[in-house]
């Protein structure tokens, strides 16, 4: 697959590999992130992949501006095996679904002439996989969400959403690690901590890691967050 390079302003470089989220695209962006990080370079500030593309901002000197880096990844990437599939987690995320957590579970069932039972279900049976992360810290946009279930944006966002907040909108599902506002339609809510500002890494969940939602009751989920903040 072709690398389309592109300046972004003076002190980055976006790499594109193409214009839909496929797996194959998907792949492509983990690996062209991992072979980046790897190669140390001090030049690189920071690395950031999304759906289709890699975005690396980088320090600007007379031999690091934008066609010095663009050949400077060029070389990097043919000698590393760019399409060389990367290894992924699966990392399993418990939910407690409906009632205070999930204010909108309801309408996503009506919306889609289903039970609440089933959409809980359908939620939770899927695997999912990590597209980004982005909009707030540690917020992972997550694809692989059946059609069965999708539901459109509110049409007047929340304020504020409660961090840790599981929602759905069009045909994917997030979690919101930090409070924030929002117009995701919030289906339930987990107690694991998503953002980790005091860790090296701050977001738990990266770019290509596999997601299994899994439902708890109202007691497995105070019962975890009092276990989290006793080790607080």
């Amino acid at each position: 697959m072709d690398i389309n390079y592109s300046p972004l302003g003076d002190e980055a470089i976006v790499l594109e590999v193409g214009q839909e989220i496929t797996k194959e695209s998907t792949n492509l962006v983990r690996s062209i992130t991992k072979r980046i990080e790897e190669a140390s370079m001090d030049s690189v500030v920071e690395v950031i992949p999304a759906f289709t593309t890699v975005t690396v901002f980088y320090k600007v000197t007379v031999d690091h501006q934008f066609e010095d880096m663009k050949n400077l990844l060029t070389k990097i990437l043919l000698e590393n095996n760019v399409s060389e599939k990367v290894e992924q987690r699966t990392i399993e995320i418990p939910v407690c679904y409906g009632g205070e957590h999930g204010p909108d579970l309801e309408f996503v069932a009506s919306h889609n002439q289903l039970s609440v039972e089933e959409v809980i279900a359908i939620h939770s049976s899927g695997t999912y996989e990590v597209n980004m992360i982005g909009f707030a810290p540690g917020f992972p946009f997550i694809g692989g969400m059946s059609e069965k279930i999708a539901a459109p944006r509110r049409s007047t966002p929340r304020l504020r959403i409660p961090e840790r907040s599981v929602g759905i909108a069009g045909m994917q599902t997030g979690v919101y690690p930090i409070e924030t506002p929002g117009g995701w339609q919030l289906i339930g809510r987990t107690p694991m901590n998503l953002f980790l500002p005091n860790e090296d890494i701050p977001s738990l969940l990266q770019a290509g890691d596999f997601i299994v939602f899994k439902p708890i009751t109202e007691t497995e989920y105070a019962e975890w967050e009092e276990k989290t903040h006793a080790a607080d």
